[in-house]
C-alpha cells in the first residue's frame, strides 16, 4: 500500500463520510477505521465497506497509548486523520469529564504515540512524510454577534470570495487568527485539544493540521442531533422542543462537502496552517425546522406546514451561543475547495435518506446496535 492512514472516529458520522470517501477513492491506500463504538459509533454507517481490501476495522479507545501505539507500529501509520470526540454541547454540560477525556486526553495519547512512531524516522516512515491531521469545531471561537450593514435587514448577502456569496446575519466572521473564547465544556476541550496539536509542532517539529468546520448535516448522523431527531420527529409527530425563541444562528455545512474538504487539506495542506470550513450559509435555528416540517410533511404526502404545531419553545440551553458563522476564504483561495450544494438541495437528500432508512434510525433510536457490539466485542 502506497500510504497507511488511521481515521478516528471513523465509525461515527463525520468519520464515516471519510473513511468512506477514502477507501473508494484511494484503493492504494490502507485506511484503518478506528473506533471505540460508543454510543455515536455504528458500523452499520460503514456496512458498504465491508470486504473491501484496502479497508480495516480496529475497536479501540484512543485513550489507550500502549494500544494505539502499537496499531501504529504494527500498520506502519505514515497519517493519522483525528476526528473521534465526544460533541454534543448538551452532554458536555451534564457530563464534563468525559468530555475532557475523551476530547483532551484522547488527543494527548494519539499525538504521544505518532512523536513515538514517527519521530526517530524524521517525521517519516520510509519514504512516505507523516502528516497528523486534526479536525476541531467553530464553537472553540466562541459567539458572533448579529450586526448588519447600516439600513441592511438580516440575513443579506455578502460577497466572500470571487464567485461566492455568504448569505449572513452580520458583518463579523471566524478566521483563522481569531482568539479562543469557548463557552461549553464541549468547545473548551476542542480548544484544549487544538492548542495540545499546535504545541506538538512548536515543541517538536510533528507535522500538523488544525482544520475549524460548522456543523454539519447530512446521512448517518446520530439522532440527538437538531436535524435527524427533528425529521424523526416530525415524521411520528412527536414535540419539536426548540431552545429560546429559535433565533440562534448557525453555519450549516452537508457532510459530504466536508470530507472533500478533509481530503484536500489532508494531500495539499500546508503543514502547521489552520483552515476554517464553512457552507457560507447561515440559517436561525427556526427557520432551519420550518424548512425541515415543510420537506418531511411534502415527502411523506401531507400538506406543507401541517406539522408546524410540534414546534414548542423550551427555556434557553447554559451558555448557548448566539452565531457562528465560518468564513473560509483561505481554504477556497489556497486549495481550491468550495461547498457543492446549496443547503435546501443538501435538506431534501438528507431528508429523503432518514426517511428511506427507518431502520438505521430505529436500531439507533432503540439501542439495538449497541447490543450488536456488546456481543461481538464485550461491555464497553
Amino acid at each position: 500500500m502506497k500510504r497507511s492512514i488511521i481515521i478516528t472516529g471513523g465509525a461515527g458520522f463525520i468519520g464515516s463520510h471519510v473513511v468512506r470517501l477514502f477507501v473508494n477513492k484511494y484503493p492504494e491506500y490502507r485506511i484503518i477505521c478506528l473506533d471505540a463504538l460508543t454510543y455515536a459509533g455504528n458500523l452499520a454507517n460503514l456496512k458498504d465497506l465491508e470486504g473491501k481490501p484496502n479497508y480495516k476495522f480496529v475497536k479501540m479507545d484512543i485513550c489507550d497509548f500502549d494500544q494505539v501505539y502499537k496499531l501504529m507500529k504494527d500498520e506502519a501509520v505514515d497519517g493519522i486523520i483525528h476526528l473521534a470526540a465526544e460533541s454534543h454541547v448538551d452532554r458536555s454540560i451534564k457530563d464534563p469529564f468525559t468530555f475532557a477525556k475523551t476530547n483532551v486526553l484522547g488527543t494527548l495519547s494519539l499525538l504521544q504515540a505518532a512523536k513515538a512512531c514517527w519521530e526517530p524516522g524524521g517525521w517519516k516512515v520510509g519514504d512516505v512524510p507523516c502528516r497528523f491531521y486534526h479536525i476541531s469545531t467553530d464553537e472553540v471561537y466562541g459567539a458572533l454577534e448579529m450586526t448588519c450593514p447600516e439600513g441592511v435587514e438580516a440575513p443579506f448577502t455578502t460577497k466572500a470570495s470571487s464567485g461566492s456569496h455568504h448569505l449572513a446575519y452580520g458583518r463579523d466572521f471566524f478566521t483563522e487568527d481569531m482568539k479562543y473564547q469557548p463557552h461549553s465544556p464541549y468547545s473548551a476541550a476542542k480548544a484544549s485539544s487544538d492548542h495540545f496539536v499546535r504545541a506538538f509542532h512548536d515543541t517538536y517539529g510533528m507535522p500538523t493540521i488544525v482544520t475549524n468546520c460548522s456543523n454539519n448535516y447530512g446521512p448517518y448522523q446520530f439522532p440527538e442531533k437538531l436535524i435527524p431527531l427533528f425529521i424523526n420527529n416530525i415524521r411520528h409527530r412527536k414535540p419539536l422542543p426548540v431552545y429560546g425563541r429559535g433565533e440562534n444562528v448557525r453555519d450549516w455545512l452537508y457532510v459530504e462537502d466536508h470530507a472533500r474538504a478533509i481530503d484536500v487539506i489532508f494531500h495539499k495542506g500546508k503543514v502547521a496552517e489552520t483552515y476554517n470550513i464553512g457552507g457560507f450559509n447561515e440559517w436561525k435555528n427556526i427557520d432551519v425546522i420550518k424548512l425541515l416540517i415543510n420537506t418531511v410533511d411534502r415527502l411523506l404526502g401531507r400538506p406543507e406546514g401541517a406539522d408546524m404545531d410540534l414546534i414548542s419553545f423550551v427555556t434557553d440551553r447554559a451558555g448557548h451561543d448566539l452565531r457562528y458563522a465560518i468564513d473560509s476564504r483561505k481554504l477556497q483561495r489556497e486549495l481550491g475547495w468550495e461547498p457543492s450544494l446549496q443547503f435546501e438541495e443538501g435538506i431534501e437528500k438528507t431528508v429523503r435518506w432518514y426517511l428511506d432508512n427507518q431502520e438505521w434510525m430505529d436500531n439507533v433510536t432503540s439501542g439495538d446496535y449497541q447490543k450488536y457490539y456488546e456481543q461481538m466485542y464485550g461491555r464497553r
